[in-house]
């Protein structure tokens, strides 16, 4: 098994051209849960081969953790054996003794590099490398992760792109991040973030590909068998997928990057919906069903406004979309805020979670596709409406997350209005392509 991995590693590294003393260099760049299990999955799988890969992760210094905080972390360490011993070799535990008693105050960084993620203290990782000056963690990076929120990307990369104006070879970035932003001039259009990377750095848009689930981090990370989707140029994605499968996550390849990139986002706006309609109807699976049916088809109505013929919501596609309505850190938003627990005013990023990526995406969405310059005659009812008029789920979400208009309960109205058309409707209108706007992705007609 052992020679296989190595022989993966030597693929990829001869694929980069890569000289025989000098290291493969993968960076992460966010330590987010999913960007800081990705990293470490990769540790764990190439890490002894020292001479041939070098492996870290950057993530902002200075960001101190709390004491309640560091109280569950020292909970955490206590009650797993192996995880203590690991700590006490490492010289490391007293100053979460320290910390446990508020004489010391950690930070996320400090952390990280002994396996614990802030956004996941419950799942301890193996311990990363952890760089939080950006130049020299990205400076001569061969294969970059973007682990960064999509409102996040655009800015960090266009700090990276000034330490790479030297370089001779251009990298190979691979974005996890799900979430999408919009634009209003020249034209209304989506900018998704392989795209910011794009604008931000101009590498070659080969060299950009996006990774997508279906999986929940953490238990990714404890090895529950997971299966993913590497989108992008043929050149990069089938040896990535090689180089990132293992024996409990299997890695395809898909070209189409701009379905799984946007639907990437729009699970997370539709998550949202599906965590408060979980709360509020007391885990209805037949209320649950309803939902899933409607918000799948805005989903596939969405996509045939980007592409003409966009993958099907069908396989890995609809097994993402399923888990993140089930049990993602967007559902459990929804939840919370429906319960009471939280409320818009805390903001979009949560302690212990991070940033909740659904609420930038319904707005970025909504309002996008609310533009009347987007206007079309409506099929059967002959008059013009916008996209987002014919999404009652997406609508109702923006103005109870965003204009704050609505309480929670107002999504199970829109789901109960008797005026709502057969869900089945919506998705032959958009197979007829009537709605396809290629300007919404930059695409000529």
């Amino acid at each position: 098994m052992e020679h296989l991995v190595e022989a993966r590693l030597d693929e990829i590294r001869r694929l980069l051209g890569k000289a025989e003393d000098d290291p493969l260099k993968i960076v992460g760049v966010g330590a987010g849960a999913w960007g800081s299990v990705f990293i470490a999955m990769l540790q764990e799988n190439y890490g002894a081969f020292r001479e041939k890969v070098s492996i870290r992760i950057w993530r902002r210094g200075g960001r101190a953790i709390d004491k309640g905080t560091a109280q569950h972390l020292f909970e955490v360490i206590n009650s797993r054996e192996e995880l203590l011993r690991r700590l006490i070799r490492r010289c490391a535990y007293l100053k979460y003794v320290e910390a446990r008693l508020g004489d010391r105050v950690l930070y996320a960084d400090e952390i990280l590099k002994d396996g614990f993620c802030l956004n996941m203290i419950e799942t301890p990782l193996c311990p990363l490398k952890v760089v939080t000056n950006l130049q020299e963690a990205v400076w001569d990076a061969d294969v970059v992760v973007n682990g960064l929120p999509s409102t996040e990307t655009f800015q960090v990369f266009s700090e990276i792109s000034k330490y790479w104006k030297e370089r001779v070879t251009a990298p190979v970035i691979i974005s996890l991040a799900k979430g999408v932003e919009a634009e209003f001039e020249p034209h209304p259009r989506i900018v998704t973030p392989t795209q910011m990377i794009y604008r931000a750095t101009g590498i070659p848009l080969e060299n950009i590909l996006y990774l997508g689930g279906p999986n929940i981090a953490s238990e990714v990370y404890n090895k529950e068998y997971a299966n993913a989707r590497i989108c992008g140029s043929e050149k990069w994605r089938k040896p990535l997928g090689k180089f990132l499968r293992q024996s409990h996550f299997i890695v395809w390849d898909n070209s189409d990057l701009v379905t799984h990139e946007v639907m990437g986002g729009l699970k997370n706006v539709y998550a949202i919906g599906a965590g408060m309609v979980d709360t509020l109807t007391k885990e209805s699976a037949t209320s649950k069903s309803v939902y899933f049916a409607h918000c799948t088809s805005e989903m596939i109505f969405i996509t045939h406004l980007l592409a003409k013929e966009p993958e099907k919501l069908a396989g890995p596609l609809l097994a993402d979309t399923y888990v993140t309505l089930l049990k993602g850190r967007n559902a459990w938003y929804g939840q919370k805020l429906a319960k009471g627990e939280l409320n818009l005013g805390m903001g979009d990023s949560i302690k212990g979670k991070g940033m909740i990526q659904g609420v930038s995406a319904v707005k970025a969405f909504f309002e996008l596709l609310n533009q009347s310059s987007l206007s079309l005659q409506h099929p059967e009812e002959g008059k013009p409406v916008t996209p987002a008029e014919l999404c009652p789920i997406l609508k109702m979400l923006y103005r109870i997350l965003i204009t704050r208009e609505f309480s929670c309960e107002a999504v199970l109205e829109a789901l109960r209005d008797e005026t709502m058309n057969d869900p089945r409707e919506l998705i032959e209108i958009a197979h007829s392509h009537l709605f396809f706007q290629p300007s919404l992705l930059g695409q000529q007609p």
